[in-house]
């Protein structure tokens, strides 16, 4: 049902968010007024300014920019019959249109560049006529045709296309309405028409397809247009709309039926269930601080009002993912198949937060400068402005990072576990590692694939997980070459059945699955297209887990796709092939030292052998790695092969890097060190057909065909030393209570610590586990002693499922009194201990904790 204006301004105003709209229409002078500022300030965003130009941090992107406008000019001069640039066929290739309109706004900024080396192109006029004759080129020919138009990817014509047009237009304003004074309108009028998912060209807030980051951009591309047009009605439209990418996503009260957004826990969606902060979130943050820049004093919105809720965003949602500079895998979808890096994505969060913090105030402003030298002083890498947006921001980048009287600081605790629960992700860090996890449900994809783009995803969101070790080169741990040169079903923390799987273009041909005849109508931008090929969900209700201070618990029970059981009903066309999954119930524990891996029930129910990846870890071919270990016998090891182990390191001497493994309750390992090679290609068809070679060395349970289901436990500790891993020989402080399909717990006796999963219905306990839990949990119980004080015990509980009402927990022995606790916890002495009922209806997988004290 179509959301009308007035549930859309409810919505706003519940949100706070109305007050950013002036309440009171502009007046003609004022929207005159307010559309230059906001032309110039377009300018200055995108070109700079004489003063920004004129420093010297901002030379190499204005050279950049020169370059890029050269070149295209002559590609321009060397054009033949019916070609704007040389070489580039139109007509049936839409990103090929898009390329020629991006080309002609690299020439107009050139010419609103000032200084540098563009000097004979800046303000020149005939440059900037020639482009304008290309737009009208383009616009007679390709463009302003709609019966002929809106082939290929509708991302193209509904954003893409508008944006190179936009900007220019908004660049060369002046000599538009000098040379070509209808143009604005007419193209204008085209894109609205081209807002094909939109209602009467304009934004449908209804639709799939104008959500999250691609609402943003559609947005602030009409809010440009508005300007053009000095229309105040569209603009404010435009930024209404807008609004809505402000509004936490509450699951059970969604706004038109959109969960794509930020939620409360700092999760990030789009395309309805896909994690997706370092992709998709990325360019929401970027568009939003850009069009906070165009809109500044311009009188059409009051933008600060808005800061605290970005700032959130980089605090809650974008921090905790980035480990020393690097953007973490779990969170960027199909772009870890890209050739970009890792501190590539963070390189453009970074422009985002120093221009935030240029609109921030007070404390705010500090804490975000703070964070970017922050980021600089702990990446590996230099960071390098002069792939920033605007020269503005590299300036303001320069002056950070010179003033001594900002110190680096992240803007959140050095130790922290973090539940991004709403999206299915697990991040936990230490000051020498980062761990991160990748689950999925029901709610959430196991992964994305499309256009060609991470061709071999199968496993990405079945417990699959990155170990991120200090001080290292990231490019050389994980990126585009660690799912080039790891097997896709080998990659750490993965369970999988052995079997040879096919890509969607050596299933059918092309980037998709083709079928607009049947029923479920699959095209390239169908639902089922989305549903079932490009990222589908899991068929399990249960991945979540609680966080108590800086420790974390997390389950999951791995399921088939979507697609697997619609196609045993019936559902889906013959020749459209699906994959059955292995069975495995998995937990996390996340401590200080080690994190705890628990699988029960692993196995295939069609008799499948399966394999266990405990971990995979790439380095360069020529670095000196070593692997040595002990068997349960006492025996040393040494090497690959497979053994009955008790500990193994793995140490990369180049890199100064390690981890240790402890079997605490393991099958035999199969230890491998293999030279690998293979094309970036193998793993999206636009990559270059670049070889890559590494070492890559993994660790894996295998399971034999027809076994019946086993159970493993085992825990990472990164950056391990021999002696370290040798302690864990007899009386460690690890113990495994529990590992079963029901109920998987361990404690550790230096924290005081034991944490469990439960995952079916009724009461779950086990010896030494001093606590019942009823039904399906996550739960962490730290105990203190406080001298004569008595003993603090903490309690953190979750509901895994999102299903549960309420969860109820018992902790043995005396009754314990209550000192703190989140609403909705309720404590009250029972028969045998002390009773906990956790409210969890409506949580959304939310940790809830409570502090009480035993009496000594």
């Amino acid at each position: 049902m179509e959301i009308t204006r007035r549930e859309l301004l409810s919505a706003l105003s519940a949100a706070g968010l109305l007050p950013v709209i002036p309440s009171d229409p502009a007046s003609a002078a004022e929207v005159v007024a307010g559309s230059a500022r906001l032309l110039a300030n377009t300018v200055a965003v995108f070109a700079g300014t004489a003063e920004s130009n004129a420093r010297p941090e901002t030379i190499a992107k204005l050279a950049a920019i020169d370059t890029a406008a050269r070149t295209n000019l002559t590609l321009m001069d060397a054009a033949g019959a019916g070609e704007l640039f040389a070489g580039l066929v139109l007509g049936t290739d839409e990103a090929n249109l898009n390329t020629a309109f991006r080309r002609l706004y690299e020439i107009a900024l050139a010419t609103r560049t000032p200084g540098g080396a563009s000097a004979d192109l800046y303000e020149n006029t005939a440059v900037q006529r020639r482009v304008i004759d290309g737009l009208v080129w383009l616009y007679a020919r390709y463009y302003g045709d709609q019966s002929r138009g809106y082939y290929g990817n509708w991302f193209h014509w509904e954003i893409g296309l508008s944006q190179h047009i936009s900007k220019t237009l908004a660049l060369l304003s002046d000599e538009v309405e000098e040379y070509r004074p209808d143009l604005i309108r007419t193209y204008v009028a085209s894109m609205d028409a081209y807002l094909r998912n939109g209602v009467d060209g304009d934004v449908n807030l209804d639709s799939r397809f104008h959500t999250g980051a691609n609402l943003a951009d559609i947005t602030t591309n009409r809010i440009l247009q508005g300007a053009l047009l000095g229309d105040a009605t569209r603009i404010r439209k435009a930024l209404t709309d807008q609004l809505t990418v402000f509004v936490t996503i509450d699951p059970y009260h969604l706004n038109h039926g959109v969960t794509d957004g930020h939620y409360a826990d700092g999760s990030f969606i789009q395309h309805a269930s896909v994690a997706y902060t370092g992709s998709y979130g990325k360019a929401l943050l970027t568009r939003v601080v850009q069009a906070l820049k165009i809109l500044h004093g311009t009188g059409f919105a009051h933008g600060g009002e808005l800061v605290p809720t970005v700032h959130g965003w980089v605090k809650d949602g974008f921090a905790p993912l980035i480990f020393e500079g690097w953007m973490m895998e779990i969170v960027k979808g199909r772009a870890v198949a890209r050739t970009d890096t890792g501190y590539t994505d963070v390189a453009v969060l970074v422009e985002a937060v120093v221009d935030l913090s240029s609109l921030a105030t007070g404390a705010d402003a500090t804490a975000l400068k703070s964070y970017v030298k922050y980021v600089r002083s702990t990446s590996p890498t230099t960071l390098d402005p002069a792939g920033f947006v605007s020269p503005v921001s590299i300036v303001r980048y320069a002056d950070i990072i010179g003033d001594a009287g900002v110190p680096p600081a992240d803007l959140s605790p050095a130790s922290r576990s973090v539940a991004f629960n709403a999206m299915d992700r697990t991040v936990h860090r230490r000051s020498g590692y980062a761990f991160a996890l990748a689950r999925s449900s029901e709610r959430i994809s196991k992964y994305e694939y499309m256009n060609g783009e991470n061709l071999m995803p199968w496993f990405q969101g079945d417990g699959a997980y990155y170990l991120y070790l200090s001080g290292q080169d990231q490019t050389q741990a994980y990126g585009v070459d660690y799912f080039t040169t790891v097997s896709p079903y080998g990659l750490a923390g993965v369970t999988a059945p052995a079997e040879r799987r096919q890509t969607i273009p050596e299933l059918y041909g092309k980037p998709y699955y083709d079928n607009p005849g049947h029923p479920l109508n699959f095209t390239s931008s169908s639902e089922s297209q989305n549903k079932y090929v490009y990222f589908p969900r899991g068929t399990n209700r249960h991945s979540g887990g609680a966080v108590l201070g800086a420790y974390g618990a997390a389950g999951m029970v791995q399921s088939d796709d979507v697609a697997y059981r619609d196609k045993g009903a019936g559902l889906l066309p013959d020749d459209f092939v699906v994959y059955r999954n292995a069975r495995a119930t998995k937990s996390w524990f996340l401590l200080d030292e080690e994190i705890v891996v628990l699988a029960a029930g692993v196995g295939d129910s069609a008799g499948r052998a399966v394999t266990t990846t405990v971990d995979a870890r790439t380095a360069a071919p020529d670095d000196q790695v070593s692997v040595v270990g002990m068997l349960r016998d006492g025996r040393p090891w040494a090497g690959t092969g497979i053994g009955d182990l008790h500990w193994l390191r793995y140490a990369n001497a180049t890199q100064r890097t390690a981890v240790g493994y402890v079997f605490l309750d393991t099958p035999p390992v199969r230890v491998a060190l293999d030279r690998v090679t293979r094309s970036r290609r193998v793993v999206r068809t636009s990559n270059p057909d670049t070889a890559v070679t590494r070492s890559v060395f993994g660790v894996t349970v295998d399971h034999a065909p027809g076994a019946r289901p086993t159970r493993l436990a085992c825990a990472l500790v990164p950056n391990a030393a021999e002696t370290g891993l040798r302690s864990y020989l007899h009386d460690g402080p690890l113990k495994v209570l529990s590992n079963t399909s029901r109920l998987q717990a361990v404690t550790h006796t230096g924290l005081g610590l034991t944490a469990a999963n439960s995952f079916t219905p009724g009461r779950h306990e086990a010896p030494g586990m001093r606590m019942r839990i009823d039904g399906p949990a996550s739960v962490i119980v730290r105990r203190e002693r406080r001298g004569a004080r008595g003993s603090l015990t903490t309690v953190a509980v979750s509901d895994p499922t999102m299903h549960r009402d309420t969860v109820t927990v018992l902790l043995p022995g005396r009754p314990l009194r209550e000192v703190t606790s989140d609403d909705g916890v309720r404590v009250r002495a029972t028969h045998g201990g002390t009773r906990l009922d956790f409210d969890t209806h409506h949580a959304y997988g939310r940790s809830f904790t409570v502090t009480l004290r035993g009496e000594t």
